[in-house]
């Protein structure tokens, strides 16, 4: 289970206009996840989301896996949002990037997680870029391997986490702890039917650990579009994925009735 689509539930996340729009009632701590989806979905595996961690310092991340581990769960992948480029132009903007991702892989370990997704921030100074991008993912993963942390690039950001880009960088940089994590929807909310059935096919063959399923995501133009589970699953199954499928409903209004749903949904379509 995803906690991006649960973040205003998590005590002090704030919207981009700073406000928090959840009842005060509802909102938990971000360290009560695991035991609030496995009580709501009979889930068991959380993907936390970066900017929702109240702190990364080594007492926190101790409360926080004690209580996931309580919960009987566990943390199988952060999703980690950064503000830095690993192709840009600039040196020391790289090193940023590189850095980031090495806090976090230190957060993944912490927390007994067996992978982060790290996400490729676009660069002021440069078109995406394979060969500065792979040089410094590999400098990252070589962290990864030492961490036992998987790290994935998502198709997120249409520009700079292209998916046909992502595994050029995959390629090139050529590590195992360098993967992809397939989207479901984001691909076809910026380009179509047609460009997300060949993307998903190219990141599901650079998969590993952990894919995001969704039944519909929002374009640019607010228009929602709705994803093919079942060839989408297809895809998936005919590449023999054998990593997590976590549940990330992207859309408007109350994330728990269509969570249930998609969660049902899925274990049809893998079963």
């Amino acid at each position: 289970m995803a906690a991006y689509p649960f973040r205003e539930f998590i005590v002090g996340w704030k919207a981009e206009d700073g406000k928090t729009p959840s009842p005060v009632a509802q909102r938990i701590e971000l360290k009560d996840f695991a035991a609030h989806v496995a009580q709501k979905f009979n889930v068991h595996k959380i993907e936390p989301w970066s900017p929702i961690f109240p702190s990364t310092d080594a007492k926190y991340l101790e409360q926080f896996r004690t209580a996931v581990e309580k919960a009987g769960s566990a943390v199988v992948d952060i999703a980690v949002d950064a503000r830095f480029s690993h192709y840009a132009t600039d040196p020391a903007e790289r090193e940023k990037a590189v850095a980031s991702s090495k806090q976090w892989l230190d957060v993944g370990a912490a927390l007994g997680s067996p992978s982060i997704r790290t996400h490729i921030q676009q660069a002021k100074d440069s078109k995406p870029d394979v060969g500065r991008a792979a040089d410094t993912l590999s400098r990252v993963a070589e962290y990864a391997a030492r961490k036992n942390v998987v790290v994935h690039l998502e198709n997120d950001d249409p520009v700079s986490e292209d998916p046909f880009f992502i595994v050029q960088v995959i390629d090139k940089a050529n590590s195992p702890w360098l993967r992809a994590l397939p989207d479901f929807g984001n691909s076809l909310a910026a380009h179509g039917e047609d460009f997300s059935d060949r993307a998903m096919d190219a990141m599901f063959a650079h998969a590993y650990g952990i894919c995001h399923v969704k039944n519909g995501e929002v374009n640019e133009q607010g228009k929602a579009v709705q994803v093919d589970l079942e060839r989408t699953f297809g895809i998936l199954k005919k590449h023999e994925y054998k990593g997590y499928c976590s549940i990330e409903y992207d859309a408007p209004g109350d994330p728990y009735k269509p969570t249930t749903e998609l969660v049902e949904q899925t274990v049809g379509f893998l079963s």
